[in-house]
């Protein structure tokens, strides 16, 4: 049996703003940092063997305080844009609340939360989907499969494309799927590579982020 944990990084300077972050690369805020260390201390007693960031510095310094949390500094780690966050397009740095009165609020679920919805010169949820399971099947699920550990802290949407493929949920299901900042979900996966069972460590918060 292993663990894979999936992490979405700390609340943002931008999420505190309410403003769709994508690829921007902002920092965590202090209660970003704060939210981190309380999900690193509910990981203790899983001995972690190595980790998965995106290029984005916000899930590198929730990871730095989960590592703090745990005591556990020397984490081998690696990075890799397929991780990154979905890129917001024409939306991004807009503040989400204000393009809700805009669009109205089915149009703005579907830009949110859709499987297939077009953002110009951005991504779908389905087009994070094609490059989060490629690289999870390759660099990650082998070390699964020798009984190692793994902690991926990543984004909502690149966490939500691979929470979709591992628990096989439908497009319709993965639009009601939500991942609040600094969230652990925490999957035991059997010598196969399947998910056996799952809880959520680190609840920290459900914010509209």
């Amino acid at each position: 049996m292993a663990h894979l944990i999936l992490v979405r990084y700390g609340k943002s300077a931008w999420n505190h703003l309410g403003k769709w972050t994508g690829l921007t690369d902002v920092d965590l805020v202090e209660e970003g940092k704060e939210e981190a260390r309380r999900t690193g201390s509910t990981l203790k007693g899983i001995p972690l063997h190595i980790a998965h960031v995106s290029l984005l510095k916000r899930t590198r310094q929730t990871l730095e305080e989960i590592k703090h949390a745990l005591g556990n500094e020397d984490l081998q780690t690696l990075e890799h844009q397929a991780l990154n966050e979905r890129d917001y397009g024409i939306h991004t740095g807009k503040n989400k609340w204000e393009v809700q009165k805009e669009v109205g609020d089915e149009e703005f679920q579907k830009i949110r939360r859709g499987w297939d919805t077009l953002i110009p010169e951005g991504e779908t949820l389905k087009d994070v989907h094609s490059r989060v399971v490629p690289y999870f099947e390759e660099y990650i699920k082998p070390d699964l499969l020798l009984g190692k550990n793994v902690l991926i802290v990543a984004h909502g949407n690149s966490l939500r494309a691979l929470v979709k493929h591992l628990e096989n949920l439908s497009d319709t299901a993965i639009c009601e799927v939500e991942i609040g900042t600094g969230e652990a979900h925490c999957y035991t996966m059997d010598e196969k590579g399947s998910v056996t069972g799952k809880e959520i460590r680190g609840a920290n918060s459900k914010p509209k982020v």
